[in-house]
C-alpha cells in the first residue's frame, strides 16, 4: 500500500499499523464520498490554522506562506476538476493533507500541528452550516415576499375560514396568507438563534484534551468569523447539538411549508376550486388528459418525512455516546447535508409556486362564503349586544340553524318576520350584519381579520420585508 500522510506504509495511519484495512472495511469506513462537500471549509480552516501557527512562532512565516499557497492551489484544482480524491484518502481532511504534502514535501506535514481531525471536522461542519443558514434565511424571506404579494393582491377577497376542516367563519384572504408570513418569521428567528450556537469555534481543542503546542484559538476563531470559542475541549469535539437544533428548526420550516402545501392541494381540487394551477407549476396524467396535478405542493408535503426522519436519526445517534469523539459522528453529515438541501429546494419550489403557480378565483371564493352558515356566530354576537346572555344566544342560533337545514335555506334567506319569531329583540339591522363582507369587517380586535386590521398588517410587513 502507498505510504500514508505520516510516511508509514499503512495508508493514512501511523507506523503502529503493519497492514492496511480490509477492502470492504475501507469502503465502510471512508467518508470521502460525502464529506468532500466540506472541501472549501476545510481549506478555509486550514489556511487560518497555518497563519495562526506562524503568528505563534510554531512555524515560520515562510512556511505559513507556502502552506497557504498550497491550499489555494488545491482550491484551484478543485474548481477546475483536477482534485479528485479517492477511497484511499478516507476523508476530505486526509485528502487535502496528502495533496499538500505531494505539493510541498516536508513543509506540508507541518499543517496538522496542534490540531486533530476531531476539532477540524467540527470546525468545517460549523463553517459549512453557518453559510447555509444564511442562505436558508434568505430563501424564507423570498417565500414571505411571495405570500405578501399575494396578500396585497387579495386584500379585499374573502375566503371561508375552517376549523376541523369544517366551515367556521369567513376571512379576508390576505389575513389567511399573512398567517403563513408570521409562521415563516418565527422560522427565521429560530434559524438566527441556531446560528448563534453554530458560530462557536472548536478549533484548537485537538483530539479531546487541547494541545501543548502554543496556539492561539481566538486568533483562528476571529479569522474564521466565529463569535467565541468552546470553553471545554471535550465539549468542543463532541458537541453535535447544533446539528440537532438546526434540523429541528428546519423541520418546523418544512412543517409550515407542508401546511401551506396541503391548503393549496385542497384549494386546487375540483370540489373546492379556490385556485387555478398554472402550467408552469403543474403536471398532467399519463393516462387522463383532463387532469392537472399539484405536484409541487405534494412533493413539499412528502419531503417533510425526510427532514423529520433525519432529525430523529441525529437524536438517536448522539443519545448514548460517551465523551469525547466517536466514529458515530460520521453519520451526522449525510443527514445534515440532506436536511439543508431538501429544505432549500422546498423553499424555492414553494416560492415559485406562490409567485407564478397559483391564481386565486375571487368569484368562486365569494360564492363559497355566501353559501354556508359561517355567519351563525354573528347572530349570537348580535343578540349579545342586545342584552341576551351569550349561552342563551348560542343555543338559540343553534336552533335557527337546525330549522334552516330542515327547510333547505340559509340564514340570509330568512325574513325579518321569521327572525323575530325566534327572538323579539332582532331588528332589520341583523340582515345587514349577516352579509359576509360585514361579518369580516366586524372582526376589529387586534390581530383579527377585519379589513382595516389587515391593511395595518400589510403595511407593517411591507415595511419589515422591504430591507430583506
Amino acid at each position: 500500500m502507498a505510504a500514508g500522510v505520516t510516511g508509514g506504509g499503512s495508508g493514512t495511519w501511523s507506523d503502529r499499523f503493519e497492514e492496511g484495512l480490509h477492502p470492504a472495511i475501507e469502503r465502510f469506513n471512508a467518508s470521502i464520498g460525502f464529506d468532500i462537500t466540506l472541501l472549501q471549509e476545510d481549506l478555509d480552516g486550514s489556511i487560518a490554522h497555518a497563519r495562526m501557527l506562524a503568528e505563534c512562532g510554531v512555524i515560520s512565516d515562510e512556511e505559513a506562506g507556502q502552506l497557504c499557497a498550497g491550499l489555494e492551489q488545491i482550491r484551484s484544482e478543485a474548481a477546475s476538476g483536477n482534485f479528485q480524491p479517492g477511497l484511499a484518502d478516507e476523508d476530505v481532511h486526509f485528502a487535502v493533507e496528502r495533496r499538500l504534502i505531494a505539493l510541498l514535501g516536508p513543509v506540508g506535514k507541518k499543517l496538522h500541528t496542534g490540531r486533530s481531525r476531531n476539532d477540524q471536522v467540527g470546525t468545517d461542519l460549523r463553517l459549512w452550516l453557518r453559510r447555509r443558514i444564511d442562505a436558508l434565511e434568505q430563501a424564507v424571506v423570498r417565500c414571505q415576499h411571495a405570500l405578501l404579494t399575494q396578500a396585497d393582491r387579495h386584500r379585499e377577497t374573502l375566503i371561508p375560514g375552517y376549523t376541523h376542516l369544517q366551515r367556521a367563519q369567513p376571512l379576508c384572504l390576505a389575513h389567511h396568507l399573512l398567517a403563513y408570513v408570521e409562521m415563516l418569521e418565527r422560522d427565521r428567528e429560530r434559524l438566527r438563534d441556531v446560528r448563534v450556537r453554530v458560530n462557536i469555534s472548536p478549533l484548537g481543542a485537538a483530539a479531546l484534551a487541547g494541545t501543548p503546542v502554543p496556539i492561539n484559538r481566538r486568533s483562528t476563531a476571529t479569522a474564521l468569523g466565529f463569535e467565541r470559542v468552546y470553553a471545554n475541549s471535550l465539549d468542543a469535539v463532541s458537541d453535535r447539538d447544533f446539528t440537532v437544533e438546526f434540523s429541528a428548526a428546519a423541520a418546523l420550516v418544512m412543517a409550515h411549508l407542508s401546511r401551506l402545501a396541503e391548503e393549496v392541494i385542497f384549494w386546487a381540487s375540483e370540489e373546492c376550486g379556490f385556485v387555478r394551477l398554472t402550467d408552469r407549476c403543474a403536471t398532467g396524467s399519463s393516462l387522463m388528459p383532463q387532469k392537472k396535478n399539484p405536484d409541487v405542493p405534494e412533493l413539499v408535503r412528502g419531503k417533510c418525512g425526510r427532514v423529520f426522519g433525519h432529525l430523529q436519526g441525529l437524536l438517536t445517534m448522539i443519545k448514548g455516546l460517551p465523551l469525547a469523539y466517536n466514529k458515530d459522528f460520521q453519520e451526522d453529515k449525510e443527514a445534515l447535508f440532506d436536511v439543508v438541501r431538501t429544505t432549500s429546494d422546498c423553499l424555492e419550489a414553494m416560492a415559485i409556486l406562490l409567485e407564478e403557480g397559483v391564481e386565486f378565483r375571487p368569484e368562486r371564493l365569494e360564492q363559497a362564503v355566501a353559501s354556508d352558515f359561517s355567519n351563525a356566530t354573528d347572530v349570537a354576537d348580535y343578540l349579545v349586544t342586545r342584552g341576551v346572555p351569550f349561552r342563551e344566544a348560542y343555543q338559540l342560533v343553534g336552533a335557527v340553524v337546525k330549522r334552516c337545514l330542515q327547510d333547505g335555506v340559509l340564514l340570509r334567506d330568512l325574513s325579518l318576520e321569521q327572525w323575530q319569531q325566534f327572538h323579539p329583540v332582532i331588528e332589520a339591522d341583523l340582515l345587514e350584519a349577516l352579509v359576509p363582507r360585514r361579518v369580516v369587517a366586524a372582526r376589529l380586535s387586534e390581530g383579527g381579520t377585519a379589513f382595516v386590521r389587515v391593511e395595518e398588517q400589510l403595511a407593517l410587513w411591507s415595511e419589515r420585508l422591504s430591507t430583506k
